[in-house]
């Protein structure tokens, strides 16, 4: 090999470590829904087998999933039929996931990023984005559920499967119930929802969110107590006179559940002849217990009891606001790789709730 003649300066290298461009992947998980009427019974049975859903140990668990998926396959194939015949969930959360990604290359430059919808019982799965991300080429990950309040049955069953499912180093948002971004979005819809309505006066806002079986709660889960911060901090945004009420829907089973329930409230406000707009409060899309349960089902028990009005703010979608509100949540475990952590930095919730993610793990 000949010499490099003195002469002539070197050819410098490249610093593959300078060159080599951060590509992150933003996982948004949601449970998703089934996108035609032959996948609602697999979705059913997916959902609960889900250990976080049914705690029994298997193959008890799988027995009674196949049970309940069957029993229940022909009323979730009318209500979704309602809806075209299957759940808009994953059209809108591509929707979300295309707004972010343009938000956060305006926000944050020299990097790369990419969103990967992540749905716990249907396509895509969690499995699918982690395969996605991976051959994409991402080098690391933020993980950021699209459920705001943390729960056992929600987050934690996401965050389980996607440990299961990928090594792609990463950081985490376990929640963001009461941040000024998100809690202005719900107070946008809200008061849209209002104008809409010819703005009637007096009104009782209903923030309705999904509820969980009571014992889920009592054994220390978060979701209750970050739903009411939730209410607490869209509060701040409307009418100090306006009647505001926290509620539950989505009741099955004979358990003792988190309440009151919108039923129940529904029927309250007939008994008082006042008129009520509808938050969906933890749901950031609409399907199917936004725009059959909410818009169908209990709009016609409103009609049924004479409530004076009956309006419903939209879900978040991809509301420039809540767009901004992911993207702050984005930023902020952009920085902090391996951490999970809260809307602020910090463990927001208090002491008693052990399941919180950074709790103590029990």
């Amino acid at each position: 090999m000949s010499a490099i003649p003195q002469d002539e300066p070197k050819e410098e290298r490249p610093n593959l470590r300078v060159m080599t461009s951060r590509r992150v992947a933003i996982i948004l998980f949601n449970l998703g829904g089934p996108d035609n009427q032959d996948a609602v019974r697999p979705f059913l049975f997916n959902l609960f087998n889900d250990k976080a859903i049914i705690s029994l140990p298997q193959p008890l668990r799988f027995l009674l999933a196949k049970l309940i998926s069957g029993s229940r396959e022909e009323l979730a194939k009318a209500n979704y039929a309602l809806m075209g015949g299957g759940s808009p969930i994953l059209p809108e959360t591509l929707k979300q996931a295309e707004a972010l990604e343009q938000e956060m290359s305006k926000r944050v430059a020299n990097v790369t990023f990419k969103c990967f919808p992540a749905m716990r019982y249907w396509k895509p799965f969690t499995k699918d984005a982690a395969k996605a991300a991976e051959a994409w080429g991402a080098t690391d990950a933020i993980l950021l559920p699209l459920y705001p309040q943390f729960s056992t049955t929600t987050t934690a069953s996401s965050l389980r499967e996607w440990k299961r499912q990928s090594r792609i180093p990463c950081s985490t948002i376990c929640c963001y119930p009461a941040g000024k971004a998100f809690a202005e979005t719900h107070a946008d819809a809200i008061l849209q929802a209002w104008r809409e309505g010819g703005s009637p006066p007096n009104p009782r806002v209903l923030f309705s969110a999904h509820g969980l079986p009571q014992r889920v709660v009592d054994r220390g889960d978060p979701y209750q107590w970050q739903v009411e911060q939730s209410v607490a901090a869209v509060r701040k945004f409307l009418p100090a006179e306006w009647d505001i009420r926290t509620c539950y829907q989505s009741r099955v089973g004979p358990l003792k559940w988190i309440g009151p329930s919108t039923e129940e409230e529904i029927e309250r406000a007939g008994h008082d002849k006042t008129g009520v707009i509808v938050s969906p409060i933890a749901f950031v899309t609409e399907h199917v217990e936004t725009l059959v349960e909410l818009d169908i089902e209990y709009a016609q028990l409103a009609r049924r009891l004479d409530v004076p009005f009956y309006l419903r703010a939209a879900a978040p979608g991809a509301a420039p606001r809540f767009i901004d509100a992911l993207a702050e949540q984005a930023e902020r475990a952009l920085s902090a790789p391996g951490k999970v952590q809260a809307e602020n930095g910090a463990r927001i919730c208090p002491a008693q709730f052990g399941y919180c993610a950074q709790g103590s793990g029990r």
